[in-house]
């Protein structure tokens, strides 16, 4: 089992700023990959950004250039620093984590944050 306990959500005005933070516990597989999905109200949740253990960043086009993601392995930690921030980027931003045995394959999801973008 893998606990992800997210932090770091809430309103600001649109051109702000956030950062979101992602603490993972329990059986954490050194190879494992984290990131951050958000679901809008009547959308499906997408992915925002995720990076491997490794350090490999793979980002949603939409994000690219306004959002990093990082991490911290020791720590088990992932950060997502969201700026330029848009009204669209309005959401419940989860937290995730993926890694795999020889023959099964793990997915857990943290509580959610909301980030609200208005004016």
């Amino acid at each position: 089992q893998v606990q992800l306990v997210e932090s770091g959500g809430g309103l600001v005005q649109p051109g702000g700023s956030l950062r979101l933070s992602c603490a993972a516990s329990g059986s954490i597989f050194s190879v494992n990959v984290m990131g951050w999905y958000r679901q809008a109200p009547g959308k499906q949740r997408e992915l925002v950004a995720g990076i491997t253990s490794a350090g490999i960043t793979n980002y949603a086009d939409s994000v690219k250039g306004r959002f990093t993601i990082s991490r911290d392995n020791a720590k088990n930690t992932v950060s997502l620093q969201m700026n330029s921030l848009k009204p669209e980027d309005t959401a419940v931003y989860y937290c995730n984590y993926k890694a795999s045995s020889p023959w099964t394959p793990y997915n857990y999801w943290g509580q959610g944050t909301q980030v609200t973008v208005s004016s």
